[in-house]
């Protein structure tokens, strides 16, 4: 059974950055791609960025050029780098995998002044 922990949430002022991290436990064998997803309270669930296994990413657009995802070696643990963060940008970050499997708790993060 995979399970999923986010971290590196957290506060920050618009204009900075963060790097969030998903640690993939569990049968990891037959994963086909890794996402990113964020929440705002009373609003669906929205994709943000997208890798797959020979390393193609995609990304919706508000984030284009300011969010980069990525995973290390061994496809374990999977990465949201941030930069230049909007007040916009502010919500919970979940990470999952494909096909997809039990949330996690996910990871606040909020930009403000």
């Amino acid at each position: 059974q995979v399970q999923l922990v986010e971290s590196g949430g957290g506060w920050v002022q618009p204009g900075g950055s963060l790097r969030l991290s998903c640690v993939i436990s569990g049968n990891t064998f037959a994963i086909e791609g890794w996402t990113w997803y964020r929440q705002v309270p009373g609003q669906q669930r929205e994709t943000v960025a997208f890798i797959n296994p020979r390393g193609s990413t995609a990304y919706e657009d508000s984030v284009k050029g300011r969010f980069t995802i990525s995973t290390d070696n061994a496809k374990s643990v999977m990465y949201l780098q941030m930069n230049s963060l909007k007040p916009e940008d502010t919500a919970v970050y979940y990470c999952n995998i494909k096909p997809r499997v039990a949330w996690g708790q996910g990871t606040q993060v909020t930009v403000s002044s």
